[in-house]
């Protein structure tokens, strides 16, 4: 599809932005049901996401707190639970937390959730994307 000015001359077409991106935990979030949840989405955050975790107190008397509230902000789904709050990234597996925060960090500074690898017996070289949506489990 190409834009048109408004005189009507074509545009090239733009790229798209991806502001979500779909995961899958390494073991999953279990609620007070017993249910697993382990697939997800993250969105990109916005400068807001970054600067509101800052006012909080919780952030002040413990500066660790602040990937809490990032992710509170900015994981947008998880299985089929109605909202991810603070307490469910509380109650995280560790595993898990460490994932969405380098998720995070990889949307947000890096761009995106492929990286190029190299095989160690051939060296042939490949993208993968660490989302952690491939096959096998954990």
């Amino acid at each position: 599809m190409l834009d048109r000015t408004p005189g009507g001359a074509s545009l090239p077409e733009r790229p798209s932005l991806s502001t979500e991106f779909p995961f899958s935990l390494p073991r999953g979030y279990v609620d007070g049901r017993g249910q697993l949840h382990r697939d997800g989405v993250m969105r990109l955050a916005t400068a807001g996401d970054e600067i509101w975790p800052q006012t909080d107190s919780r952030v002040r008397e413990n500066p660790a707190y602040l990937s809490v509230l990032l992710l509170t902000r900015t994981v947008t789904h998880l299985g089929s639970l109605p909202e991810v709050d603070s307490r469910v990234i509380e109650n995280l597996f560790a595993s898990d937390l460490a994932f969405l925060q380098d998720l995070y960090r990889r949307i947000n500074q890096d761009g995106g959730t492929r990286v190029n690898v190299t095989c160690p017996k051939c060296a042939h070289g490949f993208a993968v994307d660490i989302s952690g949506d491939a096959p096998g489990g954990s």
